[in-house]
C-alpha cells in the first residue's frame, strides 16, 4: 500500500558566532561558523536520504547557507520565503543573555514561559506561528504531489518551535513543553492524507547528526 502521509521536516540552521556567544539573534542576519557549516553538511548528508520533494528556507543567511548544503546533497533547488524568519526580538537583538537579564529582570523567563509575551518592540511566538502557518497552507495547495513525500523547511529554533506547536494544535499554556533545538537539528511531522480531518503528528523532535549538541 502506498504511503499516504505528507511528511514535513523543519531544519534549524547551523551554529553562528552569535549562538556560540549566547547573543540573541532574532532577525539579525548573521553567518555560520566553521562548525555551523560542518553541522549543515552532516545534517544534509542524513536528510538527503529522505529525497525531499521541495526545500523552502528563511531568507536569512544562516538558514540559506544551511539549506544550500541540502540542495547540494539532493539536487533540489531552494525556495526562499521571508515568512520563515526567526522571531523578531526587538530591543533584545544583539544582546547576550546576561545583558537581557540585567536590563530586563525576569522578562526573558516570562517570555519563554508564555507564547503571548513579546520582547520590547518584537514579536511573540503566537505572532510568529501566525506568519509561518500560511507557508504550510500554501504548500498543501501548491504541491498536490506531496503525499508520500517529504518537504523540508529550513528555519530557526524559536520559529520552528512556534510552528510545530501551532501545527499540533497545542493549547497556548502547553507551548513551552517542547524544549530547545540544537543547531542543525530537525523536527519531523506527518499528516495522513486520507483521514476525514487530517492532523499533524509529531514523529521526531531535536534529531541531529550529533556534530555538536549546542541547544540554545
Amino acid at each position: 500500500m502506498a504511503d499516504r502521509r505528507r511528511q514535513l521536516v523543519l531544519l534549524r540552521h547551523g551554529q553562528t558566532e552569535w549562538n556560540a556567544a549566547d547573543r540573541m539573534q532574532g532577525q539579525s542576519d548573521t553567518d555560520l561558523t566553521d562548525l555551523g557549516r560542518t553541522q549543515a553538511k552532516e545534517a544534509a548528508r542524513l536528510l538527503a536520504s529522505l529525497e525531499p520533494l521541495a526545500i523552502v528556507s528563511s531568507d536569512l543567511r544562516r538558514a540559506v547557507d544551511t539549506a544550500a548544503e541540502l540542495a547540494v546533497s539532493t539536487g533540489v533547488s531552494v525556495e526562499l520565503d521571508p515568512r520563515l524568519r526567526e522571531t523578531d526580538l526587538g530591543d533584545w537583538q544583539g544582546l547576550d543573555h546576561r545583558q537581557v537579564d540585567r536590563d530586563y529582570p525576569g522578562a526573558r523567563t516570562a517570555w519563554r514561559a508564555d507564547p503571548r509575551i513579546a520582547p520590547p518592540g518584537g514579536e511573540c511566538r503566537v505572532e510568529v506561528a501566525d506568519r509561518m502557518l500560511p507557508v504550510v497552507a500554501d504548500l498543501l495547495v501548491q504541491r498536490p504531489d506531496w503525499p508520500g513525500r517529504v518537504i523540508v523547511l529550513v528555519s530557526h529554533g524559536g520559529a520552528i518551535s512556534a510552528l510545530t506547536t501551532a501545527l499540533l494544535g497545542l493549547p497556548l499554556d502547553n507551548w513551552p513543553a517542547l524544549g530547545g533545538l540544537a543547531n542543525a537539528s530537525w523536527v519531523q511531522l506527518s499528516q495522513i492524507v486520507d483521514e476525514a480531518r487530517p492532523r499533524w503528528r509529531l514523529d521526531v523532535w531535536n534529531a541531529s547528526a550529533r556534530v555538536a549538541t549546542d541547544v540554545g
